[in-house]
């Protein structure tokens, strides 16, 4: 259980983020929600929490910028006095056919290497030493995208791969008073697919059907209760699909 533990989840209002976010409250953790965009989904989250009887608390800030990030972490150390976990979430992306090389502009590649590759590493450095004082830990949430080179975007499966690389780099860094760890999903039901066949998308992963948020929340409790011997490893979560 996770009793006392302080938790930031950036992205924290939907999908796999809100998911975790829950699923660490039920074991006892203090909560923090970062949003960029998602106000209301991120204090709908927060809802849920308070009615679990655990502190939750919402800040917003954009983790493409660096001092943003910074300024959230301050403010979670002068509300709760500790950060034990972190859980890098936030991510985006633009969906563009690999073969159009044309189509996948520089702006893309910004966008979506500020938040998924600098955002993710500006949250790790700046909870790091409040981490190191707690023996805490860190999971990053990458995809099969970057093990695989498919998925949304060419830019989008970079990305994830660097999460993978950089979770390594980390756990090099950090350890031994930081675990880091990262998880990469499959094809997740949230709003990401919104629209989507989902049938198709099932049919290629060995157990006939697409992830569900918790199920990814359930492995990032596991990283972060029980498996303490694991560090610098990404867990695949995606049903057999790249087997």
């Amino acid at each position: 259980m996770l009793q006392e533990k302080v938790a930031l989840i950036t992205g924290g209002g939907t999908g796999i983020g809100r998911s975790i976010a829950l699923r660490l409250a039920k074991a006892g953790a203090n909560i923090v929600i970062n949003y960029s965009r998602s106000e209301k989904e991120a204090f709908d989250t927060k809802k849920e929490i308070d009615g679990m009887f655990q502190k939750c608390l919402v800040y917003r800030a954009n983790i493409a910028q660096d001092a943003e990030v910074r300024v959230m972490v301050k403010r979670i150390i002068n509300d709760f006095g500790r950060l034990d976990i972190l859980i890098n979430n936030a991510g985006m992306t633009y969906f563009i056919e690999h073969n159009d090389l044309e189509g996948l502009k520089d702006e893309h590649w910004d966008q979506i290497m500020d938040v998924n590759v600098k955002g993710m590493f500006h949250c790790c450095r700046a909870a790091a030493k409040h981490l190191k004082d707690n023996n805490g830990c860190i999971i990053n949430i990458a995809s099969i995208a970057g093990i695989t080179g498919l998925g949304s975007s060419i830019a989008y499966a970079a990305s994830k791969a660097a999460v993978i690389n950089i979770t390594k780099s980390l756990a090099r860094v950090l350890a031994p008073k930081v675990r880091v760890n990262s998880i990469a999903p499959g094809v997740v039901e949230t709003r990401w697919i919104e629209g989507q066949d989902l049938n198709k998308l099932a049919s290629g992963t060995l157990l006939g059907r697409n992830a569900y948020p918790d199920e990814i929340a359930d492995v990032a409790y596991a990283l972060i209760a029980n498996a303490k011997f694991v560090n610098g490893q990404t867990i695949v979560v995606d049903g057999g699909s790249i087997i």
